[in-house]
């Protein structure tokens, strides 16, 4: 009985590393922040937090990223027993059938809980799904356009949220492209660090295309054109607290481009990878700086 429990929570472990339960919670609260305090920062707090038609396109949102996760999870099965062989062993628990089984079941619900909302929001999801495939499956492997598209999927939920609330405010365009871009560099960060695999397997990535150099070259130019976008958010938006996590970002973006090129090891991309993981999640919470004083209106 003990075992059979045991076998049990070693799968659920197993799904939830193979949909990345943990970059999904991190969407979830980015697209919640996003809401309360961007899109709809007039309206009552649990008027937003309980609003079912936000609540089922945020679902919609992460049946969608989940299924793409397994996807490219399905697809990776060989190059991640060799980059990542811990984390392959865990998520080899569930078997490539169960896999394409859940990303199917997933995907229609998702589709089914979209269009509920609307025909709009049934389509931009279907769309969605039908790109995170294509990229899966086809994309990935092509050097610096899977790199891109990675990146423009990686933000393409938060569209939804635009168009859910009808807000097409200049300063959202400009966060998502600044998110992009940090994306994409995150992205080529992933290359330099997989670089065994993708040789091994024959993937057309920047690194094994064009050269470590090169890769870290484009990088370079990524950050640079980040840097020029905080300037600019900082400069030209009423951002109140925070345009300090732009300054900030921008330091620690130099900093890493240092890292970056001292680089030897898939270690030190490794490190590199978790510190743009950091950024992100502080870019996250960094929302709550746009205005502190109206969290406590929101609360009370």
């Amino acid at each position: 009985m003990a075992g059979d429990f045991k076998h049990m929570m070693l799968k659920v472990i197993s799904i939830f590393s193979v949909v990345r339960g943990y970059n999904i919670g991190l969407i979830v609260l980015a697209q919640y922040l996003t809401s309360v305090f961007i899109m709809a920062h007039e309206t009552p707090l649990l008027k937003v937090l309980l609003d079912p038609s936000l609540f089922i396109l945020i679902l919609s949102t992460v049946g969608s990223i989940a299924s793409g996760y397994i996807i490219n999870n399905f697809y990776d099965e060989e190059k991640d027993l060799i980059n990542r062989p811990q984390k392959s062993i865990l998520d080899r628990m569930v078997s490539q059938k169960t896999k394409l089984s859940l990303y199917f079941v997933i995907n229609i619900l998702a589709l089914l809980f979209s269009s509920v909302i609307s025909l709009r929001a049934g389509l931009f999801f279907t769309a969605y799904m039908f790109f995170i495939w294509l990229y899966s499956h086809k994309i990935k492997k092509q050097p610096i356009l899977g790199n891109l598209m990675s990146a423009l999927l990686s933000i393409t939920p938060f569209f939804a949220i635009f168009l859910y609330f009808k807000n097409h405010n200049l300063l959202i365009y400009v966060f998502g492209f600044y998110l992009f871009l940090i994306l994409a560099i995150r992205e080529l960060v992933k290359d330099l660090e997989n670089i065994k695999g993708d040789l091994t397997l024959n993937y057309k990535t920047a690194p094994v295309v064009y050269g470590v150099r090169a890769t870290k070259s484009m990088i370079s130019i990524f950050i640079t054109l980040n840097c020029f976008v905080s300037v600019l958010l900082v400069f030209y938006f009423e951002l109140r607290l925070m345009h300090s996590f732009f300054i900030g970002a921008t330091f620690y973006l130099i900093t890493l481009l240092f890292m970056v090129w001292n680089a030897q090891r898939q270690q030190d991309y490794n490190r590199i990878h978790n510190f743009l993981k950091l950024l992100i999640l502080a870019g996250v919470f960094s929302i709550l700086l746009l205005d502190p004083a109206l969290i406590l209106n929101k609360i009370f």
